[in-house]
């Protein structure tokens, strides 16, 4: 009988191998209050300095409040609000700019509850179009962008570099995936973190990228996961290698890399059509989308690429990169209509 209660009592503090699906549920349902938690905390201190900021400008409007106001209100907010912080002057200045920025603006006013405090502000102080400001506003929410990467994005021009990206999504993708990949694919990439001559071979390339692995995937966006370099595909006996391999984690598609250092050809099209029919068959999984392929190159002629893809059937976008920054501020004017830029920040989801 003792041995028989040993064996229950020691049952009874054995949770068994459904504790650990427990313990993960349990542990991920907290994660999830935390981070809920978290975003109703940030919607009320974004809507808290909205506030400020608008009570402020009423009060310059119909009383004519200057400077020395703003400096009176920072010094009081501090002495009764000694431990919280925020409430400088110079952040008061910025709830005003901040309200007047947005205030009027019926799509961008509930955006900028949805992202930090600090993202605000870099996207206010570095851009200064309401459709180039709505973008980051989107690509932060959508992507969880931090605040460095956010800033590394508007410092590489990521909204220029979108909307001009060359791609065949249109006709290559579902309507669910294709505004999210044509703003996840840019026209051009900066490498600035690497240390190669403007002449280096395309092996080089690939190993001074795998070297810096974290900056190449946050020049890529921020959303991709490393799968591997010269990812070997076997096909009817035959060995093929693509140069590099990412899982995208928001559109769920492994996404294939070729690196051309020179000039765009249009076989490269066809070599990267057969790349992905081979991963879309071999290795993507059941709840997995259809791979995607960019080619990586130095030069490009946007007609040649244009002519390029027409006809393509698989998902391909082709970008050229750049391993200093060189701004490509004459693009400006080749941007898309208003119209056509507001139609596809609108297709960016939650």
């Amino acid at each position: 009988m003792k041995a028989e209660k040993g064996m229950s009592e020691l049952n009874k503090n054995n949770p068994g191998p459904d504790y650990a699906h427990l313990l993960a549920e349990v542990k991920e349902r907290i994660r999830s209050a935390q981070y809920e938690a978290l975003k109703a905390v940030n919607r009320e201190l974004v809507g808290l300095y909205w506030d400020i900021g608008r009570m402020i400008v009423e009060r310059q409007d119909v009383e004519g409040w200057g400077k020395a106001v703003v400096e009176q209100l920072a010094a009081d907010l501090r002495t009764e609000f000694p431990g919280v912080g925020g409430f400088s002057a110079s952040n008061l200045w910025r709830m005003k700019a901040f309200f007047e920025a947005y205030t009027g603006l019926e799509k961008l006013a509930p955006l900028v509850r949805e992202i930090g405090w600090s993202h605000n502000l870099a996207i206010l102080e570095r851009c200064k179009d309401p459709l180039e400001r709505e973008f980051y506003l989107r690509m932060t929410r959508k992507f969880g962008w931090s605040k460095n990467v956010l800033i590394h994005q508007i410092d590489n021009q990521s909204y220029e570099k979108s909307l001009l990206g060359q791609t065949n999504f249109d006709r290559a993708l579902t309507p669910e995936l294709r505004a999210q990949a044509k703003l996840a694919v840019k026209d051009e990439y900066t490498f600035d973190f690497l240390e190669l001559g403007e002449e280096h071979s395309e092996r080089e390339l690939e190993r001074a990228l795998i070297a810096r692995i974290e900056d190449f995937l946050r020049a890529m966006g921020g959303m991709f996961a490393f799968m591997g370099s010269q990812y070997r595909l076997e096909i009817d006996g035959e060995e093929f290698f693509i140069d590099l391999l990412l899982f995208h984690r928001r559109l769920r598609c492994m996404v294939a890399i070729e690196l051309k250092i020179g000039k765009f050809r249009p076989e490269f099209v066809g070599k990267m059509q057969f790349y992905l029919t081979a991963l879309d068959r071999q290795v993507r999984q059941e709840d997995e989308n259809s791979s995607i392929g960019i080619i990586l190159c130095k030069e490009k002629s946007r007609t040649i690429v244009e002519y390029a893809l027409h006809d393509a059937r698989k998902p391909i976008g082709v970008a050229t990169y750049e391993i200093t920054k060189t701004l490509p501020r004459e693009l400006r004017g080749q941007l898309p209509q208003p119209e056509e830029i507001a139609a596809l920040l609108e297709g960016i989801e939650e």
